[in-house]
């Protein structure tokens, strides 16, 4: 390789660098960024006017460089009305709520990093393949950190582990479904219209809650409304631009790799910020459940090397979009 060709490659080398250290650190701050706004703010409003919020910028973006005849559809409506719906109302309204009862951050952060293992699982079952034993053994290993992380505690009730699980669990059925549901092929476009539905759904379900009765406007603290916009400007148009970057412009297999960072950030930043207790328990529990996750990716891949057939064919953009962990 020339001097001119390795110069040329390093300012690009730079960028990916850059964009994955954004989803690492933006999406692994999101856990916190929820925990500190649901202290005094609703959790499912709160989530649900982020997500319409940060739709509805990214809609007017992505639209006006949609040619006219790829607008969407009814039935592309139709797909992401129901995709946003097991997403953010399913999957992250599970994690704000469960976050407003008391579960820690970096715990949610491990728990809902379990999606890989759901999604390998639900995959395998819809489509009835067979499954390698090398995932059989992750999918093993990932419940077992699953059935310890969960245990019970003084500090929040079983309860809002239970609810991060389902919650993980409904997020990767709506990731599942994604990839075949009709949808536009543009990412940001179907982002933005999952974001609009899911978000809408997350506001009709606080207001069926009862959130509503009590918000005071003045009761939010500081700290709550700077944690609110940060989910929504940080979180969910910064992150969320430099996924995509780098999902057109580096290996999948890299990207992928925020599935194992996030966690580890959020429990950092949890502990270091929030103070949040971390046990040497909790330490095993989560390293079994994201070094599980790598076998999952692990197993896969190497089906995919060795031209198994029971791999389905390499997922779209906005498929890859919707089986992303980040809340």
């Amino acid at each position: 390789m020339s001097m001119r060709a390795a110069i040329s490659r390093r300012p690009h080398a730079a960028r990916v660098a850059l964009a994955l250290g954004l989803v690492y650190i933006v999406w692994g701050s999101t856990y916190l960024a929820i925990s500190v706004t649901v202290e005094t703010i609703p959790p499912l409003l709160s989530a649900g006017v982020r997500f319409m919020t940060a739709g509805a910028i990214l809609y007017a973006f992505a639209i006006r460089r949609t040619p006219r005849g790829e607008r969407p559809t009814a039935i592309q409506w139709r797909s992401a009305a129901i995709v946003g719906a097991a997403l953010l109302l399913g999957g992250n309204g599970g994690v704000v709520i469960a976050e407003s009862w008391g579960v820690p951050s970096g715990i949610t952060a491990l728990l809902v990093g379990t999606v890989p293992l759901w999604m390998a699982l639900i995959s395998w079952a819809a489509l009835r393949e067979r499954i390698p034993k090398v995932a059989i053994a992750g999918l093993l290993a990932g419940f077992a950190g699953v059935a310890i992380l969960a245990k019970p505690s003084g500090d929040f009730p079983l309860a809002g582990s239970l609810l991060i699980v389902l919650a993980a669990f409904i997020w990767s059925c709506g990731s599942v479904y994604a990839q075949r549901a009709p949808l536009p092929s543009r990412p940001f476009l179907t982002t933005a219209m999952e974001m609009l539905a899911g978000g809408a759904a997350q506001v009709i379900a606080g207001l069926l809650r009862g959130e509503a009765a009590g918000v005071d406007v003045t009761a939010f603290s500081s700290r709550s409304l700077i944690a609110f916009f940060y989910l929504i400007f940080i979180g969910s148009l910064v992150g969320y631009t430099a996924y995509i970057w780098a999902l057109h412009n580096t290996r999948i297999s890299l990207v992928s790799t925020y599935a194992y960072v996030n966690p580890v950030i959020a429990v950092i930043l949890g502990s270091a910020i929030l103070s949040e207790p971390f046990t040497t328990l909790d330490l095993v529990a989560g390293s079994v459940i994201v070094g599980s996750v790598a076998l999952i990716v692990g197993a896969k891949r190497t089906a995919a090397a060795q031209g198994s057939p029971a791999d389905a064919p390499p997922p779209t953009d906005e498929a890859l979009e919707s089986s992303t962990t980040h809340e």
